[in-house]
């Protein structure tokens, strides 16, 4: 006998299970719904001259073009002090007087002495001249005309010796006065007026020449064979950026390459030279400086971060229309070659045409065929080439 058990259905029971065969069957009757799509950034492709030069930018620091120490080079008590600290002096302004009164004496005594010295071999010239008669005439002996004539050299040098005194008290003499040796600026005082200083020892005064001036910096030995080959062309431009710099920042010239690459840090030692005619640039100063080696013209940028780095090279993401849906926009995976970078913007040089929208930030979220939301509007070709002109 077949018998049937039946269980009692709660009402609320019935009506969720028809709700769910509803839901699976609308369910069965509809496509695969479209993937989120992932939030970018983007901005476009633009042409604009890029200049080709070392990046980053190497620290530098500023040199004296020329210092010099004062030191006096005769002793004795400073007289006058001549200028201010800090004051720009001029080649030949007297800087110090030292008393000159000892230097003065010492002169008038070598004076004198030559006069002395100068009459006693006039007359031993005198001598020697009657004595060469009589000899002449076998009056006098050999000895006494040998004698005669000994008398007469030895003066003779005498007087020598008591010039080269005079004039080395004339010297000790313009010592007392210290002049500039070149055009440039003070710096701290070390003797003051009534000190008694001490000749070679004691150092007076630094002179540092700043018109012009030096930049010495380091760049990495690669960068050696462009740098050499564009100096046989024309003078390499170098630009120095410091902080809190108003206006254009200086202009110099690079104008010396080291003899030699240091082993240590694999660079090579630079120097430029800049007018420096407004004091921008000061001995000591640390500065960040721009090398420019030529100009690549009507190149295409994009931002830096929009270029990545894949296992076939570098790519960038593209967004184009999606043929399915107009309304919505996809990404193309884009092989590229790039160049040089310059203020965040590098070059494409090949793979990417002016006016493509690249995406800069959210790649992590693509891949290739990816649907994106743009979540920012491309910024115009036009404002950012202006930004980047060197």
């Amino acid at each position: 006998m077949n018998m049937k058990i039946k269980f009692p259905i709660h009402p609320a029971l019935a009506v969720i299970f028809m709700a769910a065969a509803l839901a699976g069957g609308c369910s069965r009757g509809k496509g695969k719904p479209e993937a989120a799509a992932a939030p970018v950034l983007v901005a476009q492709a633009f042409t604009t001259n890029v200049p080709v030069q070392i990046d980053p930018p190497p620290v530098g620091h500023v040199v004296a073009y020329s210092s010099v120490t004062i030191r006096p080079q005769v002793g004795g008590i400073i007289s006058e002090v001549n200028f201010k600290e800090g004051q720009t002096v001029n080649k030949g302004d007297l800087l110090f007087t030292i008393d000159s009164r000892a230097t003065q004496a010492a002169l008038d005594a070598a004076r004198a002495a030559l006069a002395r010295d100068t009459a006693q071999r006039q007359n031993a010239q005198i001598q020697f001249d009657r004595e060469q008669k009589l000899f002449e005439q076998k009056l006098v002996s050999q000895d006494e005309f040998d004698t005669s004539k000994a008398a007469l050299d030895a003066l003779i040098g005498t007087v020598t010796a008591d010039g080269a005194a005079v004039t080395n008290a004339q010297l000790n003499l313009e010592f007392t006065k210290i002049r500039a040796p070149f055009d440039g600026r003070t710096g701290s005082l070390q003797f003051h007026e009534g000190n008694v200083v001490k000749a070679p020892d004691d150092t007076l005064l630094t002179i540092n020449q700043i018109h012009p001036i030096y930049v010495v910096f380091a760049v990495a030995e690669r960068y050696l064979p462009v740098i050499k080959k564009q100096l046989n062309g024309k003078p390499l431009a170098v630009t120095a950026v410091y902080e809190n710099l108003e206006g254009p920042p200086p202009q110099g010239e690079l104008t010396f390459i080291d003899n030699t690459v240091d082993t240590t840090t694999g660079t090579i030692l630079l120097k430029a030279t800049f007018a420096n005619e407004d004091n921008e640039l000061w001995p000591g100063q640390f500065v960040q400086v721009t090398l420019k080696f030529s100009e690549l013209t009507n190149a295409i940028v994009v931002p830096s971060q929009a270029v990545q780095t894949g296992q076939k090279g570098q790519f960038i993401y593209v967004v184009k229309p999606n043929p399915t849906n107009a309304t919505l926009q996809i990404v193309e995976n884009r092989p590229v070659s790039t160049g040089v970078t310059y203020q965040g913007e590098t070059v494409v040089e090949k793979g990417l045409v002016a006016g493509e929208t690249v995406v800069t930030d959210g790649q992590l979220r693509l891949a290739p065929g990816a649907t994106v939301s743009i979540k920012n509007s491309a910024p115009a070709a036009t404002t950012m080439a202006a930004t980047n002109e060197p």
